[in-house]
C-alpha cells in the first residue's frame, strides 16, 4: 500500500488518505485577522495581497506514481522458436566409395527474422510494446500505426570470452540505455524535456533462437502513450515532433485524487505537467529536501504561467522509494490546464 497522503494546516495534520497511495498536503489560510494579507513564502501557499481581492489558492504535494499505466507493471513470456531433427540421409544417395565416418555435414542455422531497419512502422499494442521480443512484420506507414522504428544498434554479447544470453541482464543493458537516450534526440528535444511528455521508448531484441543462429541486433521504438493501456495512432514521421502539444502530459484531475489519470493532452484534461525538478544524492531524500528542492522551482513556473502573480496553484508530484530504487530521481510540478 503506497504513502498515506496527508494534509496539513501550519503544522498540524487534518487530513485522510488517499486510497490511491498520494501522499497530499495542501496550504490553508489563516484565520481573518491581522497578519493575513499577505503571502506566506515557506509554506508555497499565495494569499491575497493589496490589490487581491479572490480567495488564496494553495499549493498540493503529491507523492505518487511517475510510471505509465502498464509499462512497468506488464511483463510478457516469449517463448524461442523450435527447429525441427535434421532429416535422416537416404542410403540410396551414399557414395559407392567406402567410408571410414558416418558423420554428415550441419547446415548452419539462418535467423527466422530479419534485422529490422531504421524508419520501419509498426502496429502494436501496448502489450506488444512492452514484450522483450516481437515478430509482426512492419506495416506501411501511410496506414494507421502506433509505433516508429528510430534507430537499429548492434548487441554486445561478447564479454571476457564467453557469448552472454541474448536476455541476460548484461546484454539488455546496451538498448536500455541506448534508447531512451536516443529518443530525445529523435523528437528534437532534451531528455529532461521529454519528461514532461507521453512519449516513450520501446526497444526489442532477438528471440533466443534467432540469436543462437547469429541474430545481434536490436530495435528502438517510438510510442505514444494516450491513455492507461492505449498508445497513440502517430503521425507518418515522428523526427522532430517532441514540442507538439498533443505528446505533452495531462491529467484528467487534480494529482493525488481519485479522478486523476494521466493522458497525453490530445485528451479531455484538467491539469497539466509544467515542469521536472531534479532531486540530487544517490539515498532516498527526506521529505523536508524534496520540499526544499521542489517547492521553489514548482512555485516559480507556476507563477510564469500565471496571469495574477499573486494567486496561482501548483501541485507537486514526488517520487517513491521504489521509483527513487528503479533511477527514477526527479519530481513533476503541475498547474491547473
Amino acid at each position: 500500500m503506497g504513502p498515506r497522503p496527508v494534509r496539513h494546516h501550519r503544522r498540524r495534520p487534518i487530513g485522510a488518505v488517499d486510497p490511491r497511495g498520494a501522499a497530499l498536503a495542501a496550504g490553508r489560510p489563516r484565520p481573518r485577522g491581522a497578519g493575513r494579507r499577505r503571502r506566506d513564502r515557506a509554506r508555497g501557499v499565495v494569499r491575497p495581497g493589496r490589490h487581491a481581492r479572490r480567495p488564496a489558492e494553495r499549493v498540493t504535494t503529491v507523492r505518487g506514481r511517475l510510471a505509465l499505466g502498464g509499462f512497468a507493471a506488464l511483463v510478457l513470456l516469449v517463448s524461442g522458436c523450435t527447429t525441427s531433427p535434421p532429416e535422416e540421409p537416404d542410403a540410396s544417395s551414399a557414395p559407392s566409395s567406402t567410408s571410414t565416418s558416418d558423420e554428415t555435414p550441419t547446415a548452419t542455422p539462418t535467423p527466422e527474422q530479419p534485422r529490422p531497419r531504421r524508419g520501419e512502422c509498426h502496429r502494436l499494442s501496448l502489450a506488444t510494446a512492452v514484450a522483450p521480443t516481437t515478430q509482426l512484420p512492419p506495416t506501411s506507414c501511410r496506414r494507421p500505426h502506433t509505433a516508429e522504428t528510430f534507430f537499429v544498434g548492434r548487441l554486445d554479447l561478447e564479454r571476457e570470452g564467453r557469448t552472454l544470453a541474448v536476455d541476460s541482464p548484461a546484454a539488455q543493458r546496451r538498448p536500455a540505455e541506448t534508447c531512451p537516450r536516443r529518443a530525445a534526440s529523435h523528437l528534437g528535444i532534451t531528455p529532461v524535456e521529454m519528461r514532461l511528455t507521453m512519449a516513450r521508448a520501446v526497444w526489442f531484441t532477438p528471440t533466443v533462437a534467432d540469436a543462437e543462429a547469429g541474430a545481434d541486433w536490436f530495435r528502438c521504438d517510438l510510442v505514444v502513450v494516450a491513455a492507461p493501456d492505449v498508445l497513440m495512432r502517430l503521425p507518418r514521421r515522428t523526427a522532430g515532433s517532441g514540442d507538439l502539444p498533443a505528446l505533452a502530459m495531462c491529467g484528467t484531475a487534480e494529482p493525488g485524487t481519485k479522478a486523476f489519470t494521466r493522458v497525453a493532452c490530445l485528451r479531455k484534461h484538467a491539469w497539466k505537467a509544467i515542469a521536472s525538478v531534479d532531486l540530487p544524492g544517490p539515498r532516498f531524500p527526506e521529505a523536508g529536501v524534496v520540499a526544499g528542492r521542489m517547492e521553489p522551482a514548482c512555485r516559480a513556473a507556476a507563477r510564469e504561467r500565471s496571469d495574477d502573480p499573486l494567486e496561482f496553484r501548483w501541485v507537486e508530484e514526488r517520487p517513491t522509494k521504489k521509483q527513487w530504487a528503479a533511477g527514477q530521481r526527479y519530481g513533476i510540478c503541475w498547474v491547473p490546464a
